[in-house]
């Protein structure tokens, strides 16, 4: 093999130099090219806690003690199929919220007539599911909403519940909250079939919910979804009393919209042990029929809706229903004491 010659030297050196130059410019545009990206993550990031911030609903003043020891209970609200954002002849957005509004200021009038014979101290709210309107649920939904599921999930949504929490905490010592999704709040239209189990829009809307609440300690929430499956029911305890919580769209059939036969069936295998967990009662809702019946020695209630005027349910069902939602009071020995359908038609 030849030795190279000193041309051949210097071309040789001419090329690793204009390498190195070209790897030196490189890294120095890599490097710019990750601060900018590390700047843009940290920029959403820092958007998203200044707007999670911006929402943070304030701790609110405590109710006045109330001393007495005997006969203590919890009341229980269920909140239940509002269908945020749909329209009807006399329903959208406002009326829902007017009525929820309503519907908190009846919670705590009827939990004072209670009151006047003994403590009531603490409150559990059910989310029943349905609380959010999707988009694609049935043919032409597009054309009976007023707000998209990203302002119903994002703020509509959080800012009526945060105000019926808030309105809450004003006259319970503390509030627990439990909630189980609704069909409507499935994404992808009918089909469904492609999206994660957990991917739910009334989920998301109780999750921002609770994390705008965080600064009030006497809020407190059961977990908002079902790692890797659907967060379709959930049990809670009250003293020695349990309720089962479920949307009601796992009941199919019955007659004129709603399943008799279908919900006894459903409620006594999930408590002859399709689900592991054991309770005495049952809350669920789906149907915007409110309704009490008893199915073996469970008693089921099942909740209205603050909608109104449903033309679907007119022209096929030939049935409809008066916008309400259910009040319970629980005694942890006893179990439920008292029951009041409330209704809301005139809340419009």
């Amino acid at each position: 093999m030849t030795e190279p010659t000193l041309e051949e030297f210097a071309a040789e050196d001419d090329i690793l130099r204009g390498l190195r130059e070209s790897n030196a410019r490189l890294s120095r545009e890599l490097i710019k090219a990750k601060a900018s990206k590390a700047e843009l993550v940290e920029a959403v990031f820092r958007a998203a806690r200044d707007a999670v911030s911006g929402m943070t609903i304030g701790a609110v003043k405590a109710p006045s003690a109330d001393k007495r020891k005997r006969g203590v209970e919890t009341a229980v609200a269920m909140l239940s199929d509002w269908q945020l954002a749909k329209t009807t002849p006399d329903y959208d957005s406002d009326v829902c919220a007017r009525r929820v509004d309503a519907y908190g200021d009846k919670v705590i009038e009827l939990t004072d007539i209670q009151r006047a014979d003994h403590p009531i101290r603490d409150l559990r709210v059910y989310l029943l599911g349905d609380l959010v309107e999707g988009e694609l649920i049935f043919p032409g939904q597009s054309h009976r909403v007023d707000a998209s599921l990203y302002r119903q999930v994002t703020m509509a949504g959080p800012s009526i519940l945060g105000a019926f929490l808030r309105k809450m905490a004003t006259s319970f010592d503390t509030i627990h909250v439990v909630g189980v999704i609704g069909n409507h709040g499935a994404l992808g239209g009918r089909s469904r079939r492609d999206y994660h189990p957990e991917s739910n829009a009334d989920a998301m809307m109780y999750e921002i919910t609770r994390l705008v609440t965080a600064n009030e300690p006497r809020i407190t929430w059961a977990p908002n979804f079902t790692p890797g499956e659907r967060h379709w029911y959930a049990v809670d305890t009250i003293g020695k009393k349990s309720f089962l919580l479920f949307h009601g769209d796992q009941v199919k059939g019955g007659f004129a919209g709603f399943p008799w036969y279908g919900f006894a069936k459903k409620v006594m295998g999930w408590r002859m042990g399709a689900i592991p967990e054991p309770f005495d009662y049952a809350v669920a809702g789906h149907f915007h029929t409110p309704t009490r019946m008893l199915v073996g020695d469970v008693i089921l209630w099942v909740s209205g809706s603050t909608e109104s005027t449903n033309t679907y349910a007119a022209e096929m069902l030939a049935a409809q229903g008066t916008p309400s939602q259910w009040l319970l009071f629980v005694h942890p020995e006893r179990g439920v004491t008292a029951e009041y359908c409330v209704y809301l038609e005139d809340a419009a």
